[in-house]
């Protein structure tokens, strides 16, 4: 297993924002409860035992993540569980109390222990509340932050992947451009070498021509010197 750091300890502080948030329904549900009858309780004590089973389960999740750290953080880790095992005891017991108990508002619930101050009445609750509602507009805040530095960042993938593809047209673009050029270079290569040739074709002609003038010259100039 890893070495316990800061992910593990902001897993666990995210099961104890989970378990506060689910412990204070709770409790305001079994509240609810004792102002109920007939298929309504029923249905609400239903909800009740599921709402427990989650709650229980968070905290087992929480105690398997205390433990995961040193003897001495795990120790103090643990103190906390356990005060949720008493109260998720304390929200059962309550909550099968308010199931068999007879609608009477808050004479029911005071037969409970469940009066308008029980939410203060858990070890340290009303503080954990409290916490918690921080801890979640937190967590808000960082989601909101989360989503809109995701939505800046797809953003600016957009943007790049369209330079990109303007850049792949541009690149693309001028090789087709270098193309053309070679073949027109290709192109002026004939076309200077076939001037070459006939240039160098009309040199040959002109000389031929010289020296043939030159010779009739010459046969014009013996003969009159002859005569």
């Amino acid at each position: 297993m890893a070495a316990p750091g800061g992910d593990q300890l902001a897993l666990f502080n995210q099961y104890d924002s989970e378990y506060c948030s689910k412990a204070t329904d709770v409790a305001r549900k079994i509240q609810a409860v004792t102002s109920l009858a007939g298929d309504q309780r029923r249905a609400k004590a239903r909800e009740l035992e599921a709402d427990l089973k989650e709650a229980d389960q968070i905290v087992k999740r929480m105690e398997m993540e205390a433990r995961s750290f040193s003897a001495e953080r795990s120790r103090t880790l643990l103190v906390k569980v356990r005060e949720y095992k008493a109260d998720v005891a304390k929200l059962r017991s309550g909550a099968q109390k308010a199931a068999a108990a007879d609608s009477g508002g808050a004479a029911a619930r005071a037969e409970l222990g469940l009066g308008d101050d029980w939410e203060a009445s858990g070890p340290g609750q009303r503080d954990r509340m409290l916490q918690t509602t921080e801890r979640l507009e937190r967590t808000g805040e960082r989601i909101t932050q989360g989503r809109q530095q995701l939505l800046e960042t797809e953003e600016l993938g957009v943007s790049i992947l369209t330079d990109l593809h303007r850049q792949r047209q541009t690149v693309e673009h001028s090789r087709d451009t270098l193309h053309g050029a070679d073949d027109n270079i290709a192109r002026a290569r004939k076309v200077l070498a076939s001037m070459s040739r006939r240039i160098t074709t009309n040199k040959l002609i002109m000389g031929a021509i010289i020296l043939f003038l030159l010779f009739a010259i010459a046969i014009v100039v013996y003969s009159k010197f002859r005569k």
